[in-house]
């Protein structure tokens, strides 16, 4: 099962199907879910990038449900994440309550990736290689962002999404 996803996420600009599914088919995966979602999220993360939004979000549901029953938090984020940027609503949690839950409704999925990006320090450069984006997309989307949640520099933006409501 790994190996056959290692060689499939091993070329960058491809997608080997036939690999990705051997993985995913391996028999016995169920011992490893942890392992099986990993690649299921690789898989779509891929799909939804190639613009196979179908094929995509079945993976990356599949990945974010055993995600979630596994207790794997940051894990079923990224899965749905990825999910909510294929076009497919799902309820994010966050621990820091109900305001800040209400900023982050505010957003479309795409500005959320890009502003909780921003927030760590990386260049607009650096989130569009990160997000197969340009940096004039980034930009435009980071404007909404500073737009939406009245704030006017990159350490205004972290406060906005991890500090209390001013």
């Amino acid at each position: 099962m790994v190996t056959d996803a290692a060689e499939a996420m091993s070329v960058p600009d491809f997608i080997d199907h036939a690999l990705f599914e051997a993985a995913i088919a391996t028999p016995g995966a169920e011992r490893w879910p942890f392992g099986w979602a990993r690649i299921c999220l690789a898989y779509g993360e891929r799909l939804r990038r190639a613009k196979a939004g179908g094929a995509a979000r079945v993976h990356l549901d599949a990945a974010l449900g055993t995600f979630e029953r596994l207790g794997a938090a940051p894990w079923s984020a990224r899965a749905a994440d990825e999910l909510r940027a294929s076009g497919i609503p799902v309820r994010h949690l966050e621990p820091a309550g109900s305001e800040l839950l209400a900023r982050h409704a505010l957003l479309t999925p795409q500005e959320r990736v890009a502003a909780q990006l921003a927030a760590t320090g990386l260049t607009n450069k650096q989130i569009a290689a990160r997000l197969f984006l340009s940096p004039r997309t980034v930009a435009a989307h980071l404007r909404g962002v500073f737009r939406k949640l009245n704030v006017t520099s990159r350490g205004g933006l972290r406060d906005a999404l991890t500090g209390p409501v001013r």
